[in-house]
């Protein structure tokens, strides 16, 4: 289930940055075809990439959240909850160790 959802995730990221290269692409067209200055191009440019950033980082919160959600519905714990019941096991091992 953890490899569909990353799967998901390195595709939509990976349409993203297709998509910067094709607003490059867009950006340079029109810079041709309406005569822009390239300073208005550089502009246009930056203010496209802002916002191709600000989509990445809510398309990267939305999935971290979706997995966290379908990690609890699955009855999944995290990494750190792991790591203190292991703890915890270990010290009970070891005191029935030193009872017998």
């Amino acid at each position: 289930m953890a490899d569909i959802i990353e799967k998901t995730l390195l595709a939509g990221i990976g349409t993203l940055a297709l998509s910067q290269k094709k607003v490059e692409e867009l950006i340079q067209d029109l810079k041709s075809r309406m005569n822009l200055r390239e300073e208005k191009g550089q502009e246009l440019l930056s203010s496209l990439r802002e916002a191709a950033r600000n989509q990445q980082q809510k398309l990267e919160e939305a999935a971290q959240k979706e997995v966290q959600r379908m990690s609890c519905k699955m009855g999944l714990i995290s990494r750190e909850e792991f790591e203190s019941l292991e703890k915890r096991v270990q010290v009970l091992e070891s005191r029935l160790q030193d009872k017998v």
